[in-house]
């Protein structure tokens, strides 16, 4: 039966799945829990440090990046001249974008579609301190802390300045102080990025066409001199510490049935209200506070890979990455590093707010490529695989929320444009329901470029993974929904085929393109098909543990019985990725489409569950995928290989990501962002490799599914002599601390969160382990 809702309908989906999402947006809070110590400092494992600052003009490959989830800014460190640029992660232009194109597709530009842009610029300007007048500059970056630190001497002093976001307090805090008697003279001056009156020093207001409204404020305070506002600056004299407080935002709101706005708020005086009641509070303690609310989250996992040598404990962090190229010899704490700047970057831009799109939280102009958005075919997916493995299962909430604050508009697009006459993937049946998605997502409901059949149900597969790896089971009621409207619309959309040969009636995805390559219609390509096996599954376990819906959960399974399954190319000899024994795109092709069943699925495995011929299929079209491609496209790769077992591929390719970036080549830039070549000469930042590498990373040493862990599956050379990893999350509901030397587990310590049976292997070995929520077991004395 065809599900088309009605207007009221709509609403009553908003109005329900908006009780669902927690997003907050930027609002009133109550005033934090201040901790009873002080902050200690980091591990020097954890600390990055460069001996010179952020060019202005490269902000984006040398500034440092801080955030409280919602609030960002990417620092300079200039000893003469502190740039921040200030991001809100609700900061967009464009709207719902529900006006189709010629050929039923979405417009997409920032007009209509929309972008991702700057919030503000903050410029502190300390006449006389200019680089050639100091010695001894350095700058770090304090993962332990979330903390950016500026040091250097002139004329006899040291001056430092720390820069951290804090959400407790919410917002952005520098604070500058020195030794050896010195002073502070200067100029602050907080200014908008599209066009605000600039005549107020210490806040600006500003509203796009689309009818958001935001706003900024800074306060500034010192100790003995002087702070006051001159113009349109802030001017400070004879201070021995001076403190900067920022925060802003927008008045949007996850609601659709409101539209995503707050009519009610006021950003601006909202941003004042934050300044005043943070500058109430010494720099210190809103240091603490900010301290004790990072480290909560952050410490919750581990890593050692191995030691390194003194000479490269001694160069800076642009050196190492330089010298490991260069020389290549591994270098583990500095590998180990890159993940917990993942993690990092992770609990900088996704706490309170929307998900992390192309570029997380962290901007250098208005004009990011691809608008700064959700790419549904890999990129929002891939941000969010680390975050449970490692540690920060909090984080995963912002997509979520993100979600089902969209659905009802994804909803209501769908019904009423999908089966336009002019899409190439609308449903032939001439049936619609549920929802779907586009390629890219906006925060407004809306999609731009192509419609993404296949979308909804890579979506729901992320979530629910979540799900497995934390056994929450009220997450499992928030998503249900999501969950089911995406099998209603593939129920409308498989079609019947008989297979060539045979007598057997398969079900095949209607027309679709395999991302982002090949035909532009062709029918039941392996991603869909793999995508859609993988969500009625997930479905039917999730209507089984809910106690819902058992008959449709049944229509649902009977569904994924005929579902047709790709085989190998007698042509190629690899895994088909269209239901053709021919190659239709290019065999290096940067996306691994028809590999979802590898990674992140795992219906394809080498443990003898999978049949030889489809393993080896998926082994061969990965193999001629090739070991060079984008920073993303890498993290893909090595992850699959992961899943083989095959550790010098799997290494090999977080190597390839950690080359520095040179004139815009592929590979990690001075300040750990990885670079995506667009052209010759010209890279940009894009996340998701700061994310996807770190989860290869953390599926090296830990292989998990429901019901089934396995230890160091695989472990290179480069991390075998010895090594730790605590709090990693597998999936089933446990968690893992383990220890290992010359490639071998010592020991393996399992904790239930919520998981009561898995099997732990080893090599071939394995060992069963009954938990009850809470408890754990240590596993040693692993067999050789």
């Amino acid at each position: 039966m065809e599900h088309v809702p009605s207007r009221r309908g709509f609403l009553a989906l908003a109005a329900a799945t908006g009780a669902l999402a927690s997003l907050p947006a930027f609002t009133a809070t109550a005033a934090p829990q201040r901790p009873d110590s002080l902050a200690e400092s980091g591990t020097s494992r954890n600390t990055l440090w460069w001996q010179a600052p952020a060019d202005e003009h490269s902000m984006i490959e040398q500034g440092l990046p801080v955030g409280n989830g919602r609030l960002g800014a990417l620092a300079s460190n200039d000893s003469g001249r502190e740039l921040l640029l200030v991001t809100d992660a609700t900061m967009w232009t464009g709207g719902l974008n529900d006006t189709l194109d010629a050929d039923g597709q979405f417009p997409y530009g920032r007009t209509d579609f929309g972008s991702f842009t700057l919030l503000a610029r903050l410029t502190v300007d300390l006449p006389d301190h200019d680089l050639s007048a100091v010695s001894g500059y350095r700058r770090t970056l304090d993962l332990d802390r979330g903390v950016v630190t500026t040091s250097y001497v002139r004329s006899g002093v040291t001056y430092r300045r720390e820069l951290f976001a804090s959400r407790p307090d919410d917002v952005i805090v520098l604070h500058l102080t020195q030794s050896g008697g010195g002073r502070y003279f200067g100029t602050l001056t907080l200014e908008g990025t599209h066009g605000e009156d600039s005549s107020r020093a210490e806040s600006f207001a500003g509203s796009f066409p689309n009818g958001l409204r935001y706003g900024a404020a800074v306060a500034a305070y010192g100790s003995g001199g002087s702070v006051e506002v001159t113009g349109s600056q802030v001017a400070f004299s004879g201070c021995r510490e001076l403190t900067v407080v920022v925060s802003g935002g927008t008045n949007y709101a996850p609601d659709a049935a409101a539209d995503y706005r707050d009519p009610s708020l006021d950003p601006e005086a909202l941003a004042r209200t934050k300044v005043r009641a943070a500058a109430r509070h010494s720099a210190d303690t809103l240091l603490h506070t900010h301290v004790a609310d990072h480290r909560d989250l952050f410490g919750r996992f581990g890593l050692s890979l191995g030691t390194s040598t003194p000479e490269q404990r001694a160069l800076d962090t642009w050196e190492r990455i330089q010298a490991r190229a260069r020389d290549g010899a591994p270098d583990p704490e500095l590998e180990a590093a890159y993940l917990q700047f993942g993690r990092y970057l992770m609990v900088s831009g996704s706490r309170r707010s929307l998900p992390l799109g192309l570029q997380g939280l962290w901007l250098d102009g208005n004009d990011p490529d691809w608008m700064g958005d959700y790419h549904t075919d890999i990129n929002i997916q891939m941000n969010y695989w680390m975050a449970d493995r490692a540690g920060l299962s909090s984080c995963f909430d912002a997509l979520t929320d993100y979600c089902l604050a969209q659905l009802p508009s994804w909803t209501d697009l769908t019904r009423r444009l999908f089966n336009d006459s002019r899409n190439r993937y609308r449903n032939s049946s001439g049936k619609n329901a549920g929802w779907t998605v586009a390629i890219s997502t906006n925060p407004y409901g809306g999609g731009g470029w192509w419609w993404h059949p296949a979308g909804n149900a890579w979506l729901c597969n992320t979530l629910f993974e979540h799900y497995e790896f934390t056994g929450s089971r009220s997450h499992l009621e928030r998503i249900y929904p999501l969950l089911k409207g995406a099998c209603e619309f593939w129920e409308a959309r498989l079609l019947t085929t008989t297979l060539p040969g045979t007598s057997q009636d398969m079900l095949i995805a209607d027309s679709d393109w395999s991302p982002e390559q090949g035909p532009l219609d062709a029918k039941g390509i392996t991603y869909a098909q793999e995508l859609v096996w993988a969500l009625f599954g997930n479905y039917c376990v999730a209507s089984a543990e809910l106690k819902k819906d058992s008959g449709y959960s049944g229509t649902i399974a009977a569904l994924r019985q005929k579902l047709y399954l790709p085989r190998v190319s007698p042509t190629t000899g690899w895994l088909e990725e269209w239901m053709s024994p021919d190659n239709l795109g290019e065999t290096t092709h940067r996306h691994l489409s028809p590999l979802v069943g590898l990674f992140p699925g795992d219906r394809i495995r080498p443990d003898g569950s999978t049949p030889k011929d489809i393993v080896d299929g998926a082994t061969a079209l990965l193999t001629a995928r090739g070991m060079e491609s984008f920073g993303w496209a890498n993290a893909w790769r090595s992850l699959c290989w992961a899943r083989l077992k095959n550790a010098d591929n799997a290494y090999q390719l977080i190597v390839n990501n950690l080359r520095p970036s040179t004139g815009g080549s592929n590979g990690t830039a001075p300040n750990l962002f990885d670079i995506y070549q667009v052209e010759q000469g010209r890279g940009i930042f894009q996340i998701d490799a700061n994310f996807g590498t770190p989860a290869a990373m953390s599926e090296m040493l830990l292989y998990s599914r429901p019901g089934h862990l396995e230890l160091l599956p695989a472990l290179p050379d480069a991390w075998a002599a010895s090594g730790s990893v605590t709090g990693a999350a597998a999936r089933g509901g446990f968690v893992v601390d383990l220890r290992w030397q010359d490639g071998r587990p010592t020991e393996a310590c399992i904790r239930s969160g919520g998981g009561r049976t898995t099997t732990v292997a080893f090599g071939g070995t394995s060992r069963k382990v009954s938990l009850s929520p809470g408890q754990s077991v240590t596993l040693k004395d692993f067999a050789r």
